[in-house]
């Protein structure tokens, strides 16, 4: 059987999945094999496995930390949210359906059984399971029938971290409130209390760290500084939507749909040196950028409207018929096309919808109640214009989508693809086209294609050509190298802030049988 230990937070992100992510890292490099769990999620940036099972993307990041390759056990419920009042509810990576949150709450005490089930065959397969809570344990209108924080330590017999955000301020009421609100067999499972995302002189915070043990009668376990390490997000609360890096020599501007998904697709662009990635949510926003990104979404037929009511599909129009660059992603695919077909009211709501798109690609799109899944492999067609160094270049990545997109009769794809070995079902196609362009505008399903070495770089190299720059501007960069250097940086600077012999001493004692 596995160790188990757990991170719970004060609050939503109080950086429990990156403090997951580290420890994941650290067993890992002390030669332990380690996944990460966490029972229930709620996000919208998700990620396919090698057997096409949808999870949350932050257990897959914390997979990747541990070396160990994502499976949908690691998440077994995941909510991605449609509404402000209700979500797709997805279970052992398998759409169950969509519900409103008084009736999720009411049908989530029937999936205790798939979580155990899931955890049971972590538990079977791994020297460490790394634990990660949602939101506050301290919620106490919702902790009856708690699965993700106390119902969950109580169920994998796990010892907690207690992790407070500082940055945000009240750090020490943080930590007392959640502990205090607790019921006494709770507080029993929190065996160290950690202060995170600090600033400033450590000496002088450390007469707060006594005082807050003495108060809760729980050691800190941990003092963590503002980390500068670039791990991928987990939703639309991340920091790296705020960011606008002054004097870049490429703007890419994202839009910032309401129900924006799977941002981290641009995260690679970030990484490059002259390029700044900014996310506008306003037509006024919008200026003059290099390239416009339509990312995915969770709700195409909402978001459409939302640009449309907002101005900022006008501009983006205007943007494309003066030769900017638009490139779709997923949801931002569809939305590029002719018409968008919902008449079952899947994606709406309300059946029979029928909505024009951007009329910018040769496509038209329906809504199906199958939901595609699956993991890929491809290459560019060729690619005339701008971006004509993509031609023949290999990519891989992951598609997630209810729609689906057929070409008119002027239509052009972009890319060649394979479904992923274990994907494919007897009879399948060895491959089939994906994405379509037209002139200056690009669209496509495939989330992480600007992943693959080359691509992005490829990109941004048409973008400095375009306004006269040298294409020595941009040196070759491998994201998946950079990804790795980064989880090493994490966990070096984890290992200098916590107390891990502290913490390897509360995962091998775990919670004594009469507490659990």
């Amino acid at each position: 059987m596995a160790k188990a230990i757990m991170i719970q937070g004060t609050m939503s992100n109080a950086g429990k999945s990156l403090l997951a992510a580290g420890l994941c890292r650290i067993f890992k490099q002390d030669g332990f094999r380690t996944a990460p769990f966490k029972s229930q999620n709620m996000a919208l940036n998700s990620y396919i496995t090698m057997e096409g099972l949808e999870m949350g993307r932050a257990q897959a990041v914390q997979a990747q930390a541990a070396g160990v390759e994502p499976e949908a056990a690691m998440n077994p419920i995941l909510l991605k949210p449609s509404s402000d009042t209700g979500s797709q509810v997805i279970v052992m990576g398998t759409p169950v359906g969509t519900m409103p949150a008084r009736e999720y709450f009411q049908y989530k005490k029937t999936l205790i059984p798939e979580i155990q089930k899931a955890y049971e065959k972590l538990d079977q397969e791994y020297d460490i399971i790394v634990i990660e809570g949602a939101g506050s344990p301290a919620e106490i209108n919702l902790k009856q029938d708690d699965i993700v924080n106390m119902g969950m330590a109580k169920l994998a017999g796990a010892p907690v971290l207690l992790a407070g955000d500082i940055d945000r301020g009240g750090v020490f009421a943080q930590l007392y409130g959640t502990v205090m609100l607790l019921e006494e067999d709770e507080r029993s499972y929190i065996k160290g209390l950690l202060i995170n995302k600090f600033r400033g002189d450590r000496t002088i915070l450390e007469p707060g760290a006594r005082m807050i043990e003495d108060l809760c009668q729980i050691p800190v376990a941990g003092i963590i500084p503002y980390m500068n390490v670039d791990i991928e997000d987990e939703d639309s609360l991340s920091s790296r939507l705020q960011e606008k890096r002054d004097g870049a020599l490429i703007d890419i501007a994202v839009i910032r749909f309401p129900r924006l998904s799977n941002f981290t697709d641009f995260n690679v662009f970030s990484c490059i040196s002259g390029v700044s990635v900014r996310y506008v949510k306003e037509a006024g926003e919008l200026g003059s950028p290099d390239l416009v990104i339509l990312p995915g979404t969770k709700n195409t037929i909402q978001d459409l409207l939302w640009m449309r009511q907002n101005g900022l599909e006008a501009a983006v129009l205007k943007a494309a018929a003066v030769g900017i660059p638009v490139f779709g992603i997923c949801g931002g695919y569809q939305m590029l096309g002719k018409e968008l077909r919902d008449l079952s009211g899947l994606e709406s709501g309300i059946s029979g919808t029928r909505l024009r798109g951007m009329r910018l690609l040769e496509t038209e799109t329906d809504f199906e109640e199958e939901k595609m899944r699956t993991r890929v492999t491809g290459k560019f067609q060729p690619v005339s214009g701008m971006f004509s160094a993509l031609s023949g270049r290999s990519f891989s990545g992951y598609e997630i989508h209810m729609g689906r997109t057929r070409y008119l009769e002027k239509g052009r794809a972009l890319a060649q693809l394979e479904e992923h070995q274990l994907n494919k079902t007897e009879g399948s196609p060895e491959g089939r086209l994906d994405g379509c362009v037209s002139g200056n505008v690009f669209g496509t399903y495939v989330h992480g294609i600007f992943d693959e070495p080359g691509i992005a770089e490829t990109v941004a190299e048409a973008l400095f050509k375009r306004k006269g720059l040298g294409l020595s501007s941009v040196e070759t960069f491998d994201y998946r190298v950079y990804r790795e250097e980064q989880f090493d940086l994490l966990a070096s600077e984890l290992r200098k802030s916590l107390d891990m012999e502290m913490i390897y001493r509360i995962l091998e004692e775990g919670i004594p049988q009469q507490e659990g």
